[in-house]
Formats: structure tokens, sequence, C-alpha cells
């Protein structure tokens, strides 16, 4: 599995908080290299029916989505989730191939890319979150980096357990 490295090109908190942030999108779309389609969709852990590898991509994809459009520009949330079914975005992952969540996430990226570039690391979000606080986007790239690495954590796990690979 290749990646990335995760030295900034600068010193600056903006480049270190986005190779950061890259790094670890680049590391969980490395951990599906060469994934095979049964196994992208298979939950090999007990009593976790929705962590699939897909489930997965697919969840960070919304998250992203949600912390950049639905919180930092205050856009309606048109995820996939509803009241009755939280986890949807990783339920609904089995109805796709792997190749085109990674690619979507890869192009959504892209954009958010653009979008943390226009702004100021100290703008605040248009939506409050659970608290009441209005967050800025620099807590919006440390939050989306550890949400990511985490992630990237069961990414492993399923991988090594789904196919002896292991990685990073």
């Amino acid at each position: 599995m290749t990646r990335i490295d995760d030295t900034p090109p600068a010193w600056d908190e903006r480049t270190q908080l986005t190779t950061f942030l890259d790094y670890t999108r680049d590391t969980a779309r490395a951990k599906c290299d060469g994934v095979s389609a049964e196994n992208a969709h298979r939950a090999v852990l007990p009593g976790s029916p929705l962590m699939t590898m897909s489930g997965v991509i697919n969840h960070l994809r919304w998250v992203e989505y949600y912390w950049f459009q639905v919180v930092f520009l205050g856009e309606e949330d048109r995820g996939p989730w509803t009241e009755e079914d939280p986890d949807r975005e990783m339920r609904i992952a089995v109805e796709f191939p792997l190749t085109q969540l990674l690619d979507e996430y890869a192009e959504q990226s892209s954009r958010y890319r653009e979008l943390v570039a226009g702004n100021s690391l100290g703008t605040k979000a248009e939506r409050a979150v659970r608290n009441g606080l209005h967050v800025d986007l620099c807590w919006i790239l440390h939050h989306l980096t550890e949400e990511t690495a985490r992630h990237n954590g069961h990414l492993d796990i399923l991988r090594e357990m789904l196919d002896g690979t292991t990685g990073d």
C-alpha cells in the first residue's frame, strides 16, 4: 500500500492541517487497494454488520459532506441518514462498487480542498454543533483528521481479517 508522505511542504498551520487530512484520506484509500468486490461488502466483525470496507469509506465520505457542507456552509442536510436509521450511509454502501465510492470520495475531497483554501482557518461554521457552539474551520479540519485516522484503524482490522493484508 502506498501513501503520500505526511511531512508538509511548508510549516504554517494551514499546510500542516491539510497535509495531515490528505494523508489520512489517502491512507483510507490505500487500505482498500486490491480488495475484492466481494470482500469490500463483507462484514467480518461479530456483532458489527455495518462495519465493511465499503461502509467505512462511504461513512468517511458522508462525514466530510456533513462537516463541510451542512455545518460549515450551513446547507440543508441531504445526507442518507434518518432518525430511524442514523447509520444508513454504512448500510447503503453495499449498493455501490467500492471503486465508485472511492472515486466519489476522492472527487469530493478535491472540492473540499478548494473550500478550505478559500476560507480563513478562523472562519466560524454557519451552523452550531450539538453544544450550541459555532466551531471554526480549524476545528473541523482537526476533527476530520481524527475521525478519518480512527476509521483507518477499523479499515486495518477489516482488511487483515478479510484477506490477511496488513499495512501502515
